[in-house]
């Protein structure tokens, strides 16, 4: 919106031209989000402190301890960060953008699957909420218009390849299987953040961390002069994506600031669905699909470790895993909760590097 303005008074107010900066708009999407997170957190955790007193459902067959220390905590929390994340990205965006579109597109349908989710867990006082199957059909419909999307808005080369990491020039075409591929990786993306959203904070910085990478990556892949310099594939108007997620990060920011332990609120289905498809929509953009395997590593081993759990128990009748997601696991042989916690931040920081490494190693 500010771009458009800016770009329509420009002739009349010389100084409005800042507005043609990248970085300029980004620094500005990210204190945006973190302000109005900011100023969102304490009305949003008494209104629903007031609306539902009993928070969000404890899982009964979870660690012990969460019985006693999480129960009566309010959920629905990403109601803050997507509020957030939307309005600073609309305000500092440059509209006409169509992967500014696809992408929120994608993170408010998710946001408003995760909001059923939570409002039927609150309203039946039970961990349930909508079934997995309706979960999975909404979201491999969006996933699929996404893609769609996204390859049409593509050219050619690009469009329904898949880029390598540590290769300058090579393209996989994957012809049929893009569209499958693009829900794989949108869909996969969304319900591996919502498994690892289970301990006080945990989600919220490794997102935060991606989030920040795949800004940096953007702007690059944008770029013209960058991604020739780097030897990475140019994606024209990719670059506005650094908006979005400098407004993830700031929105990230103020939530984590009622989100650190002890939680105020909890994010909910609301913010970790969304959030993942966020990142799903944005890697499947700028063609870095297997870098966010590598940036995203945390949620991928915690995906995985319920994959392996659910497979091996059904093959042998055995657990894998004391508990799955896998930072239960490390509840059950008495970790402390924060010692978990930061040292996942720790490692998803350090994938945040190594994935950042591989637009220089070709």
């Amino acid at each position: 919106m500010l771009y458009h303005l800016a770009h329509f008074f420009s002739e009349q107010f010389s100084f409005l031209n800042v507005m043609r900066y990248l970085t300029f708009r980004t620094g500005g999407a990210i204190i945006t989000g973190l302000l109005i997170s900011f100023m969102m957190g304490p009305w949003l955790i008494r209104l629903l402190k007031t609306t539902n007193a009993k928070g969000q459902p404890i899982r009964s067959d979870g660690p012990a301890s969460h019985l006693l220390t999480k129960r009566g905590t309010p959920t629905m929390g990403g109601i803050m960060i997507l509020t957030a994340l939307i309005f600073s990205s609309l305000l500092w965006a440059n509209l006409s953008n169509i992967f500014i579109w696809i992408t929120l597109g994608v993170t408010l349908i998710f946001g408003l699957l995760g909001a059923i989710d939570d409002y039927l867990k609150l309203t039946q006082q039970t961990s349930d909420g909508l079934s997995m199957r309706w979960k999975l059909m909404i979201q491999t419909g969006t996933a699929l218009a996404a893609s769609l999307l996204i390859f049409h808005a593509h050219s050619v080369p690009l469009a329904g390849a898949l880029s390598v990491p540590f290769f300058k020039h090579f393209l996989f075409d994957l012809g049929i299987f893009y569209l499958p591929f693009g829900i794989f990786v949108i869909v996969g993306a969304s319900n591996a953040v919502n498994l690892t959203d289970g301990l006080d904070g945990l989600a919220i910085v490794p997102v935060m961390i991606a989030a920040g990478c795949f800004a940096l990556i953007a702007y690059l892949v944008g770029n013209a002069v960058f991604a020739n310099y780097l030897q990475i594939h140019f994606v024209p108007g990719s670059g506005e994506l650094a908006i979005i997620g400098g407004a993830m990060l700031g929105a990230g920011l103020g939530f984590l600031w009622f989100n650190a332990p002890p939680a105020q609120i909890f994010m909910g289905d609301t913010g970790s669905l969304a959030l993942g498809g966020l990142l799903g929509t944005m890697a499947m953009i700028i063609k870095h699909e297997i870098v966010l395997v590598i940036i995203g590593g945390i949620f991928v081993v915690e995906a995985l470790s319920v994959i392996i759990q659910v497979a091996y128990f059904k093959m042998t009748g055995r657990r894998v895993f004391l508990m799955a997601p896998i930072h239960h696991h490390f509840e059950k042989l008495g970790w402390a909760e924060s010692t978990i916690v930061i040292r996942f931040w720790v490692i998803a920081f350090i994938l945040g590097l190594i994935g950042l490494s591989t637009l220089k190693l070709r």
